[in-house]
Order: structure tokens, then C-alpha cells, then sequence
């Protein structure tokens, strides 16, 4: 979702300053400028800490009610606004937008950094394809219903359409891990997330900017060669990158995730100062990076995972202070209608036309068709036309965001309900054993830090049976709070931390071999269980 090239972005005229440079005391023609003290950024801290503490602790409520926390956050926002009962009377849509993206960047890293290739892989084709041809049929559906249903001008309808059909990363990410679907169905859901950006972007700033669009094979062109950039320099910063993290010894554990990050980050900058979409550059970076077993990885995980709540929270807290929701009164039924077009035959329609190919099951395609989640993403494009200056753009906005709440409240807790009357629930699988990697630069040898989680298979395993290459053995375990050296006939258990000490050549069959333990148990690599570095 990065500016296609060319994007302008003019400053917009708010009533009250939002130069974070300045502050104004008096009145008039007496206002005085005075710059920011260390009495305000304490000030600003205490603040922002609050709403912090305030979105975690909703978290656990709304993970316990079922109502999505994007919604919450975005009260938290509301309430603050002019409107509420923090009365801060903010009105700052191009700052909003540059903090936007800069939250998005990070919630696609983590999003990135979390996807498991072997599950994307087979859904590569049918992602591209939803994000492409898919997005174009639910853009010229959802503007005819906006145009014809509710009399709006097709510049205003394109623009919504173009709008709210971009599926949300956040939103998808989120909910979908907490489902147990099929492999296919999340692949694609979650690849579609990842690629829909650039196409939806390049024609939002083209109607916000000149009002139409190029001819069409320009358009079609100009999207072509942003993602092709935007591809070409994720893959190669994700490869580069994980390349020198495994063979690189930092002298600090908590120096890896920093670096993790910032690698993920240049490929979206590098991306879009080359003119391409940086959000694919960042999402397929990660990507690499989160399969390319880093040093260090349960670390850098959790590091990402935390970013990422910190940005959904910054980002719908910011998107709900720039909320009035006293304006909204007017826009709530030409919001539901429009959302109604969205959800119930753009979406639908999207699904079948571009999945046509692919002849998916029709139980999967609905369950597609209702997991089109809408989050931030739409909310952040609609600053767009409101920062360029167009037309009736308070009126996009607040449609935009009424949309959104409303079937996000209607979508998410009802797609675990759908899911089970088309019988989509996935088999739980086996948990993935927790394997933090420290290098060893002059032994040339690597230390396997190895958790194993409640539903591993490892549990019940004795040390001799996980059968590990010569160059490898278990050296301590630590159980209960009491480390010991394991005997060859020591039984593991659910809980036990390994610290398994391995030579830099079969550090990777090492891996793979717990790995396949893990997922197969002690018969792994006999019976064709997991994937066994060795049977001897």
C-alpha cells in the first residue's frame, strides 16, 4: 500500500495544529509558539503508556467476548476524540496516513515472519489471482452498488470500491491462526492479504489524484512492474539477509530480532524508493527471513509479535481519534448498503470468477468469500482521497469506517461458525518444537536451545531414540527448574528444555531430525513420519 509513483501529499488544514514540533498558548493574534519540553514528552509518555496498559488489558476481554480487538482500539480512539471523554480534537489525515503505513509495515513483517512456506506454496497460484483479477471484479461491483443503489458519483463509488476491496493483514493474520483450517484455504487467505496491496493502492491514488483512470493496459502495466520490483527486491533482501544472519555471530541474542526487523524494513523502503510496491518487497522479505531457520528464532519471533500488537494498537487508536462520529448520521445506511453490495456478491462473485481456474471445492470458495476480512487497511486508504483534496472525501471516509466496524462485527466471530457448518475444521496438528539457535563462531559449532511444547510428539521419546547425526548429542536438560545431564535411556517429557550441542555441518540435519521427532514421534523417518535426518 506504499504511493505509486508520483503520489503528492499535500498538508492538510486541520483546525487545530498537529505540528508535534510546537505548541500554541493564548489566543489570537497572541498565540505565542513555543517548542516541545521535556514537561510535555512526560506528559506524552504517561499518555500513550495508559492507552497501552488500557488496549492490553482489552485484548483479554475481547478474546474472551469474541469481539475483535481492532474494534476495540478503535474505541479506545473514538472515546478519546473530540466526541468522547478525552476530548482531543484531532483532525491530521495526512499524519494518520504516514503513520498508517509505518504501522503497516511492521503488521506485514510480522505477518511475514509467521507464515509457514510449505502451506503458502500450493496456494501461491490462487492468492496471485484473487489479488489480481479477484480485486478488479470486487472494485467494479462494489461501485456499481454504491453508484446505482445509493446515487453516489462513480469518481466517489471507484473510489470506495477500490477501497474496501483490500483484505485486511492485521485482520487475517489475527483471526485466521486462531482457527484450525485447512492448509489451502489459510495459504491462500493469507497470501491474498500480502499481495492485494499494490494493485488497490495504484488505482486508489489514481482516482484520488486525477479523478481516472489511464487507459486500462496502462494501468495493467504500471500494476504489473510494481509488483515485479516490489517481488524482485522482497526476495533477494530476504535472501541476502538470512544469509548473513547464519553466518554472521552478533555478540547480543537480543541484537538478532533488531536485525531481523530492519532487514524486513529496508526491503519495503528499498521497494518503494525503487518505485515498486514496498509492502510486497517487506511481506515476501519476511517471509524468507521467518523460513530460513535464523539464530535465535523463538526471540525474534516474540520481538515481531510485539511490534506488531504495538502497531495494531498505534494505528486504530490514531484512525479512531480522527473519527467524528456526530458526522456520521447520514453516511450509516449508504455504509450498510454498500457493505451489503461488498459481502454478499462482490466477495462472492471476486471468488468464483478468479478461483474458476483452480476448480476449488465450493464449501472452501464460501468459506473464502465470508473470510474477505476488512480492518485498518481500508481505513488507511481512505485518507487517501482526503488528503488529496477530493471531493465530498469526509463522506468516503466516514462510509468507509462504518462499513468496517459494522461487518468486522459481523464477519469475524461468525467465520468459526461457518467454518464448522462446512465441516473446513482442520486436524489440530502436532506443535512445532521451539528451537533457538546460538552460533558458535570458533568452535564452528552451534548451540540448539529446544522446547517441547504440550502436544509434541518428542514426549515419552528416550535421548538414544531421536537417533540424532554423529556431530550431535543432547548435553543438559533442564526439568522442573533442575537441569541434569541426560543418561541415553532418560525419557523426555512435555515441558523439558534440550540443550543440544551440534557441529556446524549437521546443524541443519540436526534441526530437521528434532523437528521430525517432534511432528512423528520416536518411529519418524521409519513408517514415513516426519522427515528423518537419518535411520541409523
Amino acid at each position: 500500500m506504499d504511493p505509486a509513483p508520483g503520489t503528492r501529499f499535500r498538508r492538510s488544514n486541520p483546525i487545530h495544529s498537529s505540528d508535534p514540533r510546537t505548541l500554541t498558548r493564548g489566543s489570537g493574534s497572541a498565540r505565542k509558539e513555543r517548542p516541545l519540553t521535556v514537561h510535555h514528552l512526560n506528559q506524552l509518555l504517561l499518555v500513550c503508556s495508559l492507552v497501552l496498559l488500557v488496549a492490553v488489558a482489552a485484548v483479554r476481554i475481547s478474546s474472551r467476548s469474541g469481539l475483535p480487538s481492532l474494534l476495540v482500539y478503535l474505541g479506545i480512539g473514538v472515546a478519546m476524540g473530540q466526541d468522547g471523554i478525552g476530548d482531543i480534537q484531532f483532525d491530521n489525515a495526512e499524519l494518520t496516513q504516514v503513520i498508517g503505513y509505518a504501522a503497516l509495515v511492521v503488521i506485514l513483517a510480522e505477518g511475514g515472519l509467521g507464515t509457514k512456506w510449505k502451506e503458502i506454496k500450493p496456494a501461491l497460484p490462487a492468492a496471485a489471482s484473487l489479488a489480481l483479477v479477484g480485486v478488479a471484479v470486487s472494485v467494479g461491483v462494489t461501485a456499481a452498488g454504491a453508484h446505482y443503489l445509493i446515487g453516489l458519483e462513480w469518481r466517489q463509488s471507484l473510489i470506495i470500491g477500490a477501497v474496501v476491496s483490500s483484505t485486511d493483514a492485521a485482520a487475517v493474520f489475527s483471526v485466521l491462526r486462531k482457527i484450525p483450517l485447512p492448509a489451502r484455504v489459510t495459504g491462500t487467505l493469507e497470501a491474498e492479504s500480502g499481495f492485494n496491496d499494490a494493485p488497490v493502492v495504484i488505482l486508489v491514488v489514481s482516482l484520488s489524484q486525477t479523478g481516472q483512470v489511464e487507459h486500462w493496459y496502462v494501468l495493467i502495466g504500471k500494476i504489473a512492474l510494481e509488483l515485479a520490483i516490489g517481488a524482485a527486491i522482497g526476495l533477494a533482501s530476504g535472501w541476502l539477509g538470512a544469509y548473513a544472519m547464519r553466518h554472521v555471530a552478533l555478540p547480543a541474542s537480543g541484537l538478532y530480532p533488531i536485525a531481523v526487523m530492519a532487514i524486513a524494513v529496508t526491503a519495503y523502503a528499498a521497494g518503494a524508493l525503487a518505485h515498486g510496491s514496498g509492502f510486497l518487497a517487506v511481506y515476501l522479505a519476511s517471509m524468507v527471513l521467518g523460513n530460513s531457520k535464523l539464530p535465535h528464532w523463538p526471540a525474534t519471533r516474540g520481538f515481531a509479535e510485539g511490534l506488531g500488537w504495538i502497531a495494531q494498537i498505534g494505528m486504530f487508536v490514531l484512525l479512531g481519534l480522527l473519527v467524528t462520529p456526530h458526522e456520521m448520521g447520514d453516511d450509516i445506511w449508504p455504509a450498510l448498503v454498500i457493505g451489503l453490495a461488498l459481502t454478499m456478491v462482490a466477495r462472492p462473485l471476486s471468488v468464483v470468477v478468479a478461483l474458476l481456474p483452480f476448480r476449488l471445492p465450493w464449501r472452501e470458495q464460501t468459506l473464502l468469500s465470508w473470510a474477505g476480512l476488512r480492518g485498518a487497511v481500508p481505513i488507511i486508504l481512505a485518507t487517501i482521497p482526503m488528503v488529496e483534496g477530493v471531493e465530498a472525501n469526509r463522506q468516503i471516509f466516514n462510509i468507509v469506517f462504518v462499513l468496517v466496524v459494522v461487518y468486522t462485527l459481523l464477519q469475524g466471530p461468525t467465520l468459526p461458525w461457518l467454518a464448522a457448518k462446512l465441516r473446513l475444521g482442520g486436524d489440530p496438528e502436532a506443535a512445532d518444537l521451539g528451537i533457538e539457535s546460538a552460533p558458535l563462531e570458533r568452535l564452528r559449532g552451534h548451540l540448539l536451545s529446544v522446547a517441547i511444547p504440550e502436544k509434541s510428539r518428542m514426549h515419552g521419546v528416550e535421548v538414544n531414540e531421536l537417533r540424532l547425526p554423529a556431530g550431535a548429542a543432547v548435553t543438559l536438560v533442564v526439568r522442573d527448574g533442575t537441569s541434569f545431564v541426560p543418561l541415553p535411556s532418560t525419557v523426555l517429557r512435555r515441558g523439558d528444555e534440550l540443550l543440544v550441542v551440534a557441529t556446524d555441518p549437521v546443524r541443519d540435519a540436526a534441526e530437521k531430525r528434532l523437528r521430525a521427532v517432534g511432528q512423528g514421534g520416536k518411529l519418524a523417518g521409519w513408517l514415513g513420519a516426519g522427515n528423518g535426518a537419518s535411520r541409523s
